[in-house]
């Protein structure tokens, strides 16, 4: 028997910024808990990411996921918006990384294509296809649901993620990028 994998997905927002967790177990889905974690609109920008970095630190520390999953930013016509989610974003990935957690990343299409079966569908039908995918979800807002389709699409994805790991080159990512970050400094020094 396959040995159960905890996912937490996270839905990243300035705002409000939804978390899901579950369990994968072969292909059986089960649902862990939901949440949002939220910011204080009339902070500085600073202090509201702070909050958003001490609320997911809670998550992970309390739900000591196997894996993350990210959504990806959405770009859109107001670039101030944008940037403000690049901003919790960035928040969204670096928790878990410091944690020493793998984190993958997925655009909303391809989680609205993997849950619903078609790239552009509305929130209800997300909510809907996450309440039937695991009758036991409680989510209160839209941002919960969110982030636990996104756990439900990395689940489903995590096997190709595993796939690229083990042909990637002998020297890892991260041992790859220290060493030309040392090369860097060496040469500016």
């Amino acid at each position: 028997m396959t040995a159960p994998v905890r996912i937490l997905g996270i839905d990243p927002g300035l705002r409000r910024t939804g978390w899901g967790v579950i369990t994968v177990t072969g292909t059986k889905l089960a649902y862990v808990d939901c949440g949002v974690v939220t910011s204080d609109g009339e902070l500085p920008l600073a202090l509201r990411l702070r909050e958003l970095h001490e609320g997911i630190t809670r998550v992970v520390r309390g739900f000591a996921p196997d894996e993350v999953a990210v959504e990806e930013t959405f770009v859109n016509k107001d670039a101030q918006a944008t940037l403000k989610l690049g901003h919790a974003r960035a928040v969204a990935l670096l928790v878990p990384a410091l944690a020493g957690l793998p984190v993958s990343e997925y655009a909303a299409n391809l989680v609205k294509k993997t849950v619903c079966g078609a790239g552009h569908a509305d929130k209800v039908q997300i909510q809907a296809m996450v309440k039937f995918l695991m009758p036991k979800a409680e989510f209160k807002t839209a941002d919960a649901a969110d982030a636990l389709a996104i756990a439900v699409t990395h689940a489903n994805h995590r096997a190709s993620h595993a796939l690229k790991s083990r042909h990637a080159p002998v020297l890892g990512m991260s041992a790859l990028a220290a060493s030309r970050i040392a090369a860097a400094l060496a040469k500016a020094g």
